[in-house]
């Protein structure tokens, strides 16, 4: 499994290329420490649509091509995963042969961020705002897995990895 998300912070951390454009975008405050300052930079971007375009049009790319390599050295492996939260907004479902949507009522997500990121209802509904509509992502599932905790997830999960396998 590829996690998208934790690879663009590795990249946004490690890569002196992405740094350096990053600082050049929203200043030098994106670093403390000489670590990506992830509080500071989601409380800009996420008010404002047109930093946080900006920004992922230089982190996407990394990632792309970061992700690529990795695909192709999973040789043996039946199928690989990609684990992207801004997967249709960075358009990277067109291309992967099947797209799986973990699907969670607004008010689960919210909860379980809030408590996972101990970050404040508006900060969560700012990144909401920016993300693709949830019907818009049902409507270009391949497969679905409800989460919203009144269904067992292994049977969701095992159903479409037969399903894959075939």
């Amino acid at each position: 499994v590829y996690n998208a998300d934790l690879r663009a912070r590795s990249l946004m951390n490690t890569s002196v290329s992405l740094k350096d454009k990053i600082i050049e975008l929203l200043g030098p405050e994106s670093y403390s420490d000489d670590h990506l300052n992830r509080v500071w930079i989601a409380d800009l971007v996420f008010k404002d649509r047109w930093l946080l375009n900006r920004l992922n049009g230089l982190v996407h790319p990394e990632v792309e091509v970061d992700y690529n390599a990795w695909h192709e050295s999973q040789t043996g492996a039946p199928y690989t995963l990609k684990e992207a939260a801004l997967l249709f907004d960075a358009g990277s479902f067109l291309r992967l042969d099947a797209v799986v949507v973990v699907h969670a009522a607004e008010e689960v997500r919210m909860e379980r961020v809030m408590k996972r990121d101990h970050r404040s209802a508006t900060q969560i509904k700012d990144r909401i705002k920016q993300q693709w509509p949830e019907d818009r992502r049902l409507l270009l599932a391949d497969y679905l897995i409800e989460n919203n905790g009144d269904k067992p997830l292994i049977h969701q999960v095992l159903n479409i990895h037969q399903q894959l396998i075939q």
